[in-house]
């Protein structure tokens, strides 16, 4: 499993990329603080421009567009439990 490296506001964070996708045109990654059970998710959106040297990346925070990335992720994993 990849780990990444972001920068925020807070500082540096690390996470383990579990899967990633592409809807509608947009890149999407399911990240993990932890590789075990019961670790946290987040789905992360990719809003980089095409100029943009570094992706960018930001929680999905509508609740239909995350239900949908969520959905595609569970199909694509089978053992994930989204809550």
């Amino acid at each position: 499993m990849d780990k990444i490296t972001f920068e925020t506001d807070d500082g540096v964070a690390e996470f383990y990329v579990m899967d990633s996708t592409r809807i509608s045109g947009r890149d999407y990654i399911l990240v993990s603080d932890a590789i075990e059970d019961g670790s946290e998710a987040m789905i992360l959106k990719d809003i980089s421009a095409e100029t943009d040297t570094e992706a960018v990346y930001v929680p999905v925070e509508d609740e239909v567009e995350l239900d949908a990335v969520a959905g595609v992720f569970a199909e694509n994993l089978g053992d994930i439990d989204f809550e």
